[in-house]
């Protein structure tokens, strides 16, 4: 996808996002009390900024987060350092987390500051460029300012949900007893909306990382070629780690944040193992040509990472 078409892509998907929400919440407004309505939006909103101003410190705690001394590694940091000035942005807190998956993340708030985090699975994982590309993909989604476009964006659902969960137990819709059966039909429809609006949030999510992965190529000296690497290491390796089932859930409630998706990973590594034991020349050739099947779309519309072989294909058409 080019540069133009992913940014118009994006700019179009926040469009209809925003479009959409403000055409919703204007019915809602003329329907129902404008007070009521306020008040459960101004709830939602506060309750969403809270979550992000203090999200960082939660994902601390989940994923067992450090901070990386320079002492420790001060190869990584200086690579940080040196993507950081290519990127023109600050250099973030390298943070560490003590997890054998295999992956990476940027988050922050104004509270914490702004942080990248590899895992210590990552390290073992990776070699030095492919950990150099991942993060580089990590500083493109600090430089996009994605932790704070997708928290904007993410609490849009969760407001009409909320809206819609409440007309539909309340059943007082105008306080007119008579209406109770058509408010848990409007409450259903406002929830079903934000369902609809989720799907548009995920895909701006997907454009992201395209987006993300672009930067990395842009910064780092081989960097698609890298990245193509790093992330296809990443998907294998999380597939055969077995997880117990508490860490398998900590490692997906903050999964957006992560290069790849953990819960993708064995159907994501299937369709690389298709690849696989081939020549690289071919490989390449293979991956550009693989037709992704019906189940393969369906899976991708309701994921935040985009299917792992478009991906690849998309950093193949960089280098």
């Amino acid at each position: 996808m080019n540069a133009w078409k992913l940014r118009l892509s994006m700019a179009g998907t926040l469009a209809v996002i925003f479009g959409l929400s403000t055409l919703v919440l204007a019915v809602i407004m003329s329907l129902a009390g404008v007070f009521d309505i306020i008040t459960l939006g101004i709830l939602v909103v506060i309750i969403n900024i809270a979550q992000w101003l203090l999200a960082p410190y939660l994902v601390d705690a989940l994923y067992r987060v450090r901070e990386l001394p320079e002492s420790e590694n001060p190869q990584l940091h200086q690579t940080v350092k040196n993507l950081s000035m290519k990127s023109g942005i600050s250099k973030p807190k390298l943070m560490l987390a003590q997890i054998p998956l295999p992956n990476a993340f940027a988050y922050g708030s104004p509270l914490s500051g702004n942080r990248i985090a590899v895992t210590k699975g990552l390290l073992d994982t990776l070699d030095e460029g492919e950990v150099e590309a991942v993060v580089g993909h990590e500083l493109g989604h600090l430089k996009h300012r994605d932790v704070q476009v997708m928290m904007v964006v993410s609490f849009l659902p969760a407001l009409f949900y909320y809206i819609g969960f409440s007309l539909m137990l309340s059943g007082t819709y105008q306080g007119q007893r008579r209406n109770e059966g058509s408010s848990a039909l409007i409450g259903i429809a406002f929830m079903a909306f934000s369902w609809i609006l989720n799907l548009f949030i995920l895909y701006l999510s997907r454009l992201r990382e395209y987006y993300a992965d672009r930067h990395s190529a842009s910064v780092v000296d081989n960097g698609a070629h890298k990245l193509s690497l790093g992330l296809a290491k990443i998907v294998n390796t999380t597939r055969r780690i077995s997880k117990p089932t508490q860490n398998k859930q900590n490692s997906s409630a903050f999964k957006a944040l992560f290069i790849a998706d953990p819960d993708r990973a064995s159907a994501d590594s299937a369709a690389i193992a298709a690849m696989q034991g081939q020549g690289s020349q071919d490989l390449v050739q293979e991956i550009l040509s693989k037709k992704l099947t019906f189940a393969d779309k369906l899976i991708e519309a309701l994921s935040t990472h985009p299917n792992i072989v478009k991906r690849l294909r998309a950093l193949q058409e960089l280098s």
